[in-house]
């Protein structure tokens, strides 16, 4: 075990140290080039900011993928469709993509790890249920990956908040490894490769950030968080797909209030807005620090859940996953994460003016 830990470290530190010193070099490209996000009134920073962090993340992971990775099909299927993501992002940087064309490059990136790597979502089971997708897991596997891929990116919106969810469901699949005595395996090793290059970039990015991952990034974590669930399953490192899934119930529930806002206010599910889970907690007067370290609280909790679930204590599990969905129950409820309120409360009002009238002239008449 000692052996095993000390490997784990090696890769972990190797990795974070090689992607903090790149930092220099890729903040010098973004100004080259001009890659900077400038402030609006969409954003909470307040002034123009490095935007091709993404890259420290990319290039520490391919540093620990020669350094520690094995080379097979599964894993050159990876690279390949890892470039095409990383290519996106650059291009949306240089000339910004419409979000139709930003989906054709993730979607080309799902289908090598579906076609030619041969990894995917053929099976489920969960609390019991278990179902066999057949000839649907080739474009179910298709739609997963494109969504986790939106989901990371749709809720990177304040400093260290999508690589520190990113760098929680890392670690938590490294303690999910112990607990299965499933150390060395490819899902595994990406993992820890993926926690030092997070962590690596995490000191740069959070509160106060010097620098941002940008789509480069939030799309590239998306895709390799994605592709570990569908290793992990299919290896049985996971047993479950209910325990990554519940480790990313935050920035999937976040993807899933902002579709169902934009539907009820009648806009385009791409259209960016300022309603996110993080807006609603820097609404309540807390700090982007305070908030992000919230939002890390919360993700803890689920992964400390899907820990408690893959020991087999699913009694446990569930219970804190209860626990969680009573508090998020509570966050729609006091916040405009889905309607806003204050309309709301408008609307309510004038219905009842409107009441009152009618009953004023009946009385007249």
């Amino acid at each position: 075990m000692q052996d095993k830990i000390i490997e784990v470290l090696k890769i972990v530190m190797s990795v974070m140290i090689f992607t903090g010193v790149l930092y220099p070099m890729v903040k010098w490209i973004c100004y080259h080039v001009g890659a900077l996000d400038y402030p609006n009134e969409r954003k909470v920073h307040k002034k123009p900011m490095p935007v091709m962090g993404g890259l420290m993340i990319y290039l520490g992971f391919l540093f620990g993928y020669m350094l520690f990775a094995p080379q097979n099909t599964q894993m050159l299927a990876i690279l390949i469709a890892s470039f095409i993501v990383i290519i996106t992002g650059i291009i949306d940087v240089i000339k910004p993509l419409r979000a139709r064309e930003k989906l054709v490059g993730q979607i080309v990136a799902a289908c090598i790890i579906t076609f030619y790597g041969k990894i995917l979502l053929n099976d489920i089971s969960a609390f019991g249920f278990y179902f066999d997708f057949g000839w649907l897991a080739y474009p179910l596997t298709i739609v997963f990956i494109v969504a986790l891929m939106n989901c990371i990116n749709l809720i990177d919106g304040l400093d260290g908040l999508s690589a520190g969810i990113s760098s929680i469901f890392f670690a938590t699949i490294g303690v999910l490894a112990f607990i299965m005595h499933n150390i060395g395996s490819l899902e595994i090793t990406i993992a820890f490769i993926m926690l030092g290059a997070c962590l690596g970039f995490l000191i740069f990015n959070f509160n106060p950030a010097k620098i941002f991952m940008g789509d480069i990034g939030s799309m590239f974590l998306g895709f390799m968080i994605a592709v570990i669930c569908l290793l992990g399953f299919k290896a049985v490192t996971l047993t479950s797909l209910v325990a990554p899934i519940m480790i990313l119930a935050i920035p999937i529930l976040d993807t899933l209030f902002a579709i169902i806002r934009r539907i009820i206010h009648h806009k385009p599910i791409y259209e960016a807005d300022k309603q996110h889970l993080h807006h609603q907690l820097l609404n309540k007067k807390f700090s982007q620090k305070t908030t992000v370290l919230i939002i890390y609280g919360v993700n803890i909790l689920f992964s400390l859940a899907s820990i408690f679930y893959v020991l087999k204590d699913r009694k446990l599990g569930i219970l804190i996953y209860i626990i969680i969905l009573i508090l998020i129950i509570w966050l729609v409820l006091t916040t405009d994460i889905l309607v806003d309120n204050a309309k709301l409360d408008l609307t309510k009002i004038n219905i009842k003016k409107g009441k009152t009238k009618k009953k004023t002239r009946k009385k007249a008449n």
